[in-house]
């Protein structure tokens, strides 16, 4: 099973980002002065006294509006609901009481699942405003004052979560793949995931810079457990005026970072841009699986080598990661849609490949007979000893007698003698650390 969830619901505005924030000891959460913000759910992994268990910041409900966003933010929040353990039901201590609140109190008695009733922007809990008792008619329990800000009451609402999580939902679970969906606004991120997972977890519309913040979405196919992680669009620095999408940049930059395989969804009608570039070398760089998943494939008019020809053009636009392999599909049609998890299962499979001492340094004898190491004033570089000290990704060391003579373009030689000859690398990038003999340290 997964971790036991919780997740954090409430209207706009009422410290539910803040609150998050607070419990997992990072800024994840956008937190603005500008209701509506948080427009989707986040998910993190908190832990109080030895439990382990997901929060899940949602974004805030207004029940009576029409707007498509809000409503889309009903949606969320109800699905959060649905799948969470527990719920933490934030109202504000200084608004008082709301029609609103009311019906947010409707919706959470209906899920039958244990909620906790918090009253925030509470400063002076020993000092409570005469309209905190008001609350006591939504009819969920005892209200419990916090001040989200000042982390004013948190151990009292973490022990009531963590008594009221069901057993059977702190079973331990397996590590699972986490997948991050990356690329430019609206190139159909969200869209992917959603016909991955067969309902609408993340919010959808031709607004670019719809999803702001980075959604982690867990599921399991064919016995593998995943985690989908939809990040914001990534734009230039010079195109990213307001301080939300600042700090949507640096999530999305971040989810690169804690993932395992990084998808690179490029829009077939646009081609390659040089944003597309650098989302990837922010994958490369960190060493993550990457592959290239080029969507709106049926809106291309297609001639014999159509899709033989976009694939050169990907290997030429990416010269540091031509180790990653692409995918065509359509989100619209679903077509080759579901290969996209079997490829990164894939990838993830070979980010974990060792290879054997034995092998490797039979490889690197023949490989050094067949094309000659380079030399310098008369000294020729000498390979004595290879071996894998790492993964995640595969992580080389070599013993050689002088590292100024080991040039790139031998390197790069090595390199793909290893991916030739072991042929378990594909979707990662290979990296290397030169010693000279005798020498020691740390990678």
């Amino acid at each position: 099973m997964s971790k036991p969830i919780v997740a954090i619901v409430g209207r706009p505005n009422v410290g539910k980002s803040t609150f998050f924030n607070r419990i997992i000891g990072r800024r994840v959460s956008i937190v603005e002065d500008t209701p509506g913000v948080t427009r989707d759910r986040i998910y993190a992994e908190a832990e109080w006294n030895g439990i382990t268990f997901g929060l899940v910041d949602t974004g805030g409900i207004e029940p009576a509006s029409s707007d498509v966003i809000l409503s889309q933010m009903r949606e969320q929040a109800q699905i959060a609901m649905d799948m969470a353990d527990v719920i933490i039901f934030i109202v504000d201590g200084k608004a008082g009481l709301t029609t609103a609140d009311n019906e947010v109190a409707t919706m959470l008695r209906r899920t039958g699942k244990h909620v906790i009733l918090v009253v925030n922007k509470i400063d002076n809990p020993s000092n409570l405003p005469d309209n905190f008792y008001d609350f006591y008619e939504l009819g969920i329990g005892v209200p419990v004052p916090v001040s989200a800000a000042n982390m004013l009451n948190f151990g009292d609402v973490l022990d009531d979560i963590v008594e009221n999580i069901p057993e059977e939902a702190l079973e331990e679970d397996e590590d699972s793949i986490k997948i991050a969906v990356v690329g430019k606004p609206n190139v159909g991120k969200s869209s992917l995931i959603n016909c991955l997972l067969g309902e609408n977890r993340v919010i959808v519309s031709n607004i670019a810079g719809t999803t702001r913040d980075s959604i982690d979405t867990p599921f399991e196919k064919d016995g593998q457990k995943y985690v989908l992680i939809d990040t914001a669009g990534i734009r230039r620095k010079s195109k990213v005026n307001d301080d939300i999408e600042k700090y949507s940049v640096i999530r999305a930059v971040a989810a690169v970072e804690r993932c395992h395989v990084a998808l690179l969804v490029i829009d077939a009608n646009e081609g390659i841009t040089e944003q597309d570039k650098k989302i990837a070398g922010i994958a490369h760089e960190a060493g993550k699986g990457i592959l290239v998943v080029v969507n709106k494939w049926d809106l291309i008019e297609k001639e014999t080598n159509t899709m033989r020809d976009f694939k050169k053009t990907i290997d030429f636009e990416f010269p540091f990661m031509t180790y990653a392999p692409s995918v065509f599909i359509s989100v619209h049609e679903k077509q080759r849609v579901f290969q996209v998890i079997d490829m990164a299962n894939k990838i993830q499979e070979n980010r974990t490949y060792r290879v054997p001492t034995g092998q490797l340094n039979s490889l690197i004898s023949d490989a050094v007979m067949m094309k000659q190491p380079p030399s310098d004033k008369g000294k020729r570089l000498k390979i004595y000893y290879a071996a894998q000290i790492g993964t995640e990704p595969p992580l080389f060391s070599f013993q050689i007698n002088k590292r100024d003579l080991m040039h790139f373009s031998y390197a790069r030689y090595l390199e793909n003698r290893i991916r030739d000859a072991f042929g378990g690398f594909e979707g990662t990038s290979i990296k290397f650390i030169f010693r000279e003999k005798g020498e020691k340290g740390e990678v």
